[in-house]
């Protein structure tokens, strides 16, 4: 369906234009909440060419391109549409403007359990070599008959600590993190800044900022979690567990849901 070439003061407004084509097509606001994953609040509001809580021009013409898709009309003219009501497309915001909005506090260190393990078992051992090599607390003038013992024969090295254990990789923290009666989902920056959205399976936002290089977060809801990221392809992504494969590429926004169970199959 295409709004037209009509004069501007004949043809309908964009949140008009969305609402006649989804009455025409026999769609409800929920059906085409559902099928876009955009909340019902903001599909109501964008019929009411109320744009205000699309979070910004960015995600606005995103919105109206995909509720556009959803009730058979032509996305790039009613983005078009849009952009001409609403003072055009706006100039790129420059990168170090966006993350330089927020700045996140880094996540406080966790203790070396391992270094500390290390050094107890390094003074056990110390402790034991040094018992069987003392003899005993009380001195004796008697002579002991020494057992030949062959060179290769192993004994404890007080001086050689005994190798760490290795710390669990990204994954398997996130696995052991992860409930099952939940959906839990965990981002790390690795490769750069991101952008971060999340809220949960009411719209109750949950945090909103900048994920800096080398940090984390997780997010655990009883039923959904909705994201969006900014820079997708800086984003490490597990999900009750399980690493995604591929959340997005470098630069790109990306809006995704999890639920519940294998995020493969969600």
């Amino acid at each position: 369906m295409s709004i037209g070439n009509s004069p501007s003061e004949d043809r309908p407004s964009v949140g008009q234009a969305i609402q006649q084509a989804r009455i025409d097509a026999r769609l409800t606001v929920d059906e085409v909440s559902a099928t876009t994953r955009i909340r019902v609040p903001i599909v109501h509001a964008i019929e009411q060419d109320d744009f205000s809580r699309c979070g910004g021009d960015v995600y606005a013409r995103g919105h109206v391109r995909t509720l556009a898709r959803a009730v058979g009309l032509d996305p790039d003219e009613l983005v078009a549409q849009y952009e001409a009501e609403h003072g055009g497309r706006p100039a790129p915001t420059p990168a170090a403007t966006l993350f330089e909005a927020e700045r996140i506090r880094p996540e406080p260190s966790r203790p070396n359990w391992t270094a500390a393990m290390v050094a107890a078992i390094v003074a056990v051992v110390g402790f034991v070599g040094f018992t069987l090599f003392s003899g005993g607390d009380e001195p004796s003038n008697t002579p002991v008959a020494q057992e030949d013992v062959p060179e290769s024969a192993d004994r404890p090295d007080p001086a050689k600590p005994a190798d760490p254990k290795p710390e669990p990789s990204v994954s398997e923290s996130a696995i052991a993190a992860a409930p099952a009666d939940k959906v839990t989902v965990k981002l790390v920056a690795e490769g750069g800044d991101s952008w971060i959205s999340a809220e949960d399976h009411n719209g109750r936002l949950l945090h909103e900022g900048v994920l800096e290089d080398g940090d984390s977060k997780t997010f655990t809801d009883d039923k959904r979690i909705d994201l969006v990221l900014g820079n997708a392809g800086a984003i490490s992504l597990f999900v009750n567990g399980k690493e995604v494969d591929k959340v997005g590429e470098a630069g790109q926004v990306q809006r995704v849901s999890y639920t519940k169970g294998d995020p493969e199959q969600g």
